[in-house]
């Protein structure tokens, strides 16, 4: 190793610094003039590195606004695969949000005022965050029919993730909604802690036995 190159360590360090950074001013241009009106030249500025390092950290504009898209998309199904024997998929997914929601957990939806309306006035997050939805659908399929030992082309597992993903989208444009409507995120947690157990069972009647581990 030459004498001026940085230990493996320090160079993963320093990478995490600098997505951080791009990542953090990304936020504060995005919230300040709206997602579209934002350019990666003015995000680059901004952090102060090369337009094409912004670009090799974050393939696409989305990217930058919506940075935990993989641990969004792969939540449920890594809830259900985690779930000890003889629980359900509905128990683990209402128990791991309701969870989520104890602890107001930003991928569950409590990403605060600003960030929130920012999304809201960008149809271009918007339609992103309605693809992550059913991405993360599509892998709560692929969870479902494994642990059930199901083809994933099976209507079963496609019906049961549609609706436990169903309520999922409900609860998570819940808190938007509440976000937007100026209340605060322990306030918002109060309502959802009352309201997410009322719509979890309303799939009792179809999903209380299913897949049972």
């Amino acid at each position: 190793m030459e004498p001026n190159t940085p230990a493996p360590g320090l160079r993963e360090t320093k990478k995490r610094e600098t997505r951080q950074l791009i990542s953090d001013q990304a936020t504060r241009l995005f919230i300040e003039r709206g997602f579209e009106r934002t350019t990666i030249a003015e995000i680059a500025d901004a952090a102060r590195v090369a337009k094409k390092t912004v670009t090799n950290y974050f393939p696409h504009k989305e990217d930058l606004a919506l940075d935990h898209q993989d641990e969004f998309v792969a939540a449920l199904a890594g809830t259900v695969a985690a779930r000890e024997p003889g629980v359900t998929p509905l128990t683990a997914l209402r128990n791991a949000f309701l969870a989520a929601v104890a602890v107001q957990d930003p991928v569950a939806g409590f990403a605060g005022p600003a960030f929130t309306r920012m999304i809201a006035d960008s149809p271009t997050l918007t339609a992103c965050l309605r693809g992550l939805h059913d991405q993360r659908e599509e892998a709560l399929t692929a969870t479902l029919a494994e642990s059930t030992a199901t083809p994933p082309d099976d209507i079963t597992p496609r019906t049961a993730a549609a609706l436990l993903g169903g309520v999922h989208r409900v609860l998570f444009a819940r808190i938007q909604e509440l976000t937007l409507a100026g209340r605060t995120n322990p306030e918002i947690a109060e309502v959802l802690t009352r309201e997410a157990p009322r719509a979890f069972d309303l799939l009792a009647p179809a999903l209380a036995e299913y897949g049972r581990a």
